[in-house]
């Protein structure tokens, strides 16, 4: 890509703040093969920004003014970056390199194959392995007695746009599979999307049946007919079209359409009324334009927003993932979803009902696995529908924008559901455009697997996973009871609110001085070194309660030890040593035996810190105290082997007694 680039070097750069009225910053401006970068020259605080050339989506000439030539940059994540050129044949050729650089023709040129992270061959293919949908599904409970595997597209023979592994009805046979996928477009057949294992109600997608006016097909009739069975405690099952009615009306004459509830049995039809990607399209252009007014009134603002319509279509997607929730959940109702190909409303839908229904796609690993099952593995075309190739503009939509949305607008009403928070959503939203990771470059598995996508380029999972405490929800309470049961949102029209972290993620002036989620992380952080150090206090209280009972145990003992000799009488052929007779054990009568008792309690509550230490002076008529406390040799220890063997200590011992 370096060989696009005319100018690789601008100095006398100035960079506008369009989000207030400080003056611009000068600095120099560089061009390499993936980033343009602006250095500033202000000693005080040094800036950089960096911007991917994948991420650029428009750049502007503007008309001149009398500080140079402008040129806006406008980015896919919605940042605006403003450039004053010193000279115009200098401005030029900044534009017409940034145009070739952020319009990749190949996919070679992306910035994921030329990106080389710190990471050896292993593991990178470690990477790609931190999300198995094989186990998801296992998760799920399938394969079961009632779906399987099928190895129907195992070379991709039925379907190109379908993975591998798809799990069927047990009781669907390969020619029904093969005649149902024949009757609908693109081959998207009918195929498992998720299982509930409480209800054993599914969530099937497929894409439109080729029906026409009165068309039909008997092996796609007994497709459904095995998912309405494979369901043993409903007696019919739903079909969702996403579509509004019109649209799917209107397909019938290009041989498109939708069921008839007249050829298959047992099942109920529903329009939802989403609309395709054009009027997307267009609604959040004209969401981005109000978005970009420079201190708009309310009046203007909330017009703006109402007239994008944009804030509707949200809610209309989410009305849908709502239904089949509930189907799922509360009437135990398989659903078979499509749309018009099944990769677009489809993916929005199901991925919705799945977040509502399982709190499990609500966690940070969960959501990935969800993108990978519902978006990446059953074939969204993300790079025609995020331009991530300079192709046909008219294929470009923010489908999965909308559902990010979805989750954002969810997390709103639920703030302790999620353990992930907006960064997290923010984050994946940057990365589907950058093309940094591999993850989301083509259109279908076939195509990355024919890329050589996992031997060329890097996983993004694991690199998000690896800084997870940044995503993290300080809300977030397993235990809770929005995080264990099945979301019911609120779908009234003053619910929905403006997304302003993403739209307006790059306008510092629109943002309070200090984040909110900042506060809450540092408040949660804070809350757990407390937490860590009231643990540490308890453990020191409990070894300290742990002591003293221990000290307690060995008063104890040494009293009945004291209670037990003076029980017995004493034997010349016990004492071993002049303190048996002089300071111990006969130099004492039953009258000092209470006494005695007493020194004894006294002395063992000096060893916990309870009594006074006793002096050097002390009596020496103290008993059992000094029995226990002195040895021949003077020191605070028993009586020593050699002390007991010496032969003068004995005699001397006789000629006392």
């Amino acid at each position: 890509m370096m060989e696009h680039i005319r100018l690789p070097k601008v100095e006398r750069v100035q960079l506008v703040d369009r989000g207030s009225s400080r003056r611009a910053q000068v600095g120099t401006l560089y061009l390499t093969a993936s980033h343009t970068i602006f250095v500033g020259n202000e000693t005080e605080v040094c800036s950089e920004i960096w911007v991917l050339h994948s991420l650029v989506c428009n750049v502007e000439k503007q008309s001149v003014t009398a500080f140079g030539y402008p040129l806006l940059i406008q980015c896919k994540n919605f940042q605006v970056i403003q450039l004053i050129i010193p000279q115009e044949n200098n401005c030029n050729d900044v534009l017409m390199s940034l145009l070739r650089l952020s319009r990749a023709k190949r996919y070679e040129e992306l910035y994921c194959f030329s990106f080389k992270p710190d990471i050896d061959k292993v593991e990178r293919d470690q990477a790609w392995d931190f999300i198995d949908l094989r186990a998801e599904y296992s998760r799920m409970g399938v394969p079961n007695k009632l779906w399987h595997v099928t190895p129907i597209n195992r070379e991709y023979r039925v379907c190109d746009t379908y993975p591998t592994d798809l799990f069927v009805p047990k009781s669907a046979t390969l020619p029904v599979i093969v005649g149902s996928s024949k009757f609908r477009s693109r081959g998207r057949f009918p195929t498992l999307s998720y299982y509930c294992k409480e209800t054993q109600a599914a969530i099937c997608r497929s894409s439109q049946p080729l029906s026409g006016f009165s068309a039909r097909c008997l092996e796609d009739e007994q497709m459904l007919e095995a998912i309405m069975k494979s369901n043993p405690g409903s007696q019919f099952m739903y079909v969702v079209d996403t579509r509004p009615k019109l649209n799917a009306m209107a397909n019938r004459a290009t041989g498109k359409g939708y069921e008839s509830e007249d050829n298959y049995t047992n099942i109920k039809f529903q329009f939802i009324g989403i609309e395709n990607i054009h009027v997307m399209r267009n609604s959040q252009q004209k969401l981005i334009e109000v978005s970009d007014l420079r201190s708009p009134s309310m009046g203007e603002f909330l017009l703006g927003l109402e007239n994008s319509d944009w804030l509707k279509h949200i809610q209309t997607i989410l009305t849908a993932g709502k239904f089949i929730a509930k189907a799922v959940a509360e009437e135990g109702v398989s659903v078979l979803v499509h749309c018009s190909d099944g990769w677009d409303r489809t993916a929005q839908v199901c991925s919705v009902a799945c977040i509502l229904l399982d709190p499990y796609y609500r966690t940070l690993k969960g959501f990935m696995v969800l993108i990978e099952k519902d978006w990446v593995s059953f074939g969204h075309k993300f790079s025609h529908r995020y331009s991530h190739l300079d192709e046909d503009p008219k294929e470009v939509s923010p489908v999965i924008d909308q559902f990010l949305e979805c989750v954002w607008q969810l997390m709103e009403q639920f703030p302790c559901a999620f353990e992930y928070n907006e960064r997290f959503l923010i984050s994946i939203h940057n990365h589907i455009h950058s093309c940094q990771y591999g993850n989301f470059i083509c259109n279908s598995e076939k195509e990355r697997k024919d890329l050589s996508i996992r031997e060329k380029t890097h996983s993004l999972w694991p690199h998000l996973w690896k800084n997870k405490s940044d995503f993290v929800n300080p809300l977030f309470r397993p235990d809770h009871s929005q995080t264990q049961g099945v979301l019911r949102p609120l779908t009234t029209p003053y619910c929905f609110k403006f997304w302003r972290g993403l739209y307006n993620h790059f306008d510092r002036g629109l943002h309070p001085r200090q984040s909110v989620l900042d506060c809450l992380m540092a408040v949660k952080e804070e809350t757990q070194q407390l937490e860590e150090l009231l643990a540490v206090c308890e453990q020191k209280l409990d070894a300290l309660g742990k002591e003293h009972a221990n000290g307690l145990c060995v008063k104890r003992h040494t009293i009945n030890q004291s209670q037990t000799l003076w029980a017995e009488p004493a034997h010349l052929s016990s004492a071993n040593s002049p303190q048996d007779y002089t300071g111990g054990i006969l130099s004492t009568g039953p009258k000092d035996w209470p006494f005695q008792q007493r020194e004894t309690e006294s002395t063992e509550l000096s060893l916990f810190g309870d009594a006074t230490k006793s002096p050097d002076n002390s009596d020496q008529e103290s008993g059992v105290a000094d029995f226990s406390c002195h040895s021949s040799s003077g020191g605070d220890s028993f009586p020593s082997e050699d002390s007991v063997k010496d032969a003068d200590s004995d005699e001397a011992a006789f000629s006392t007694a």
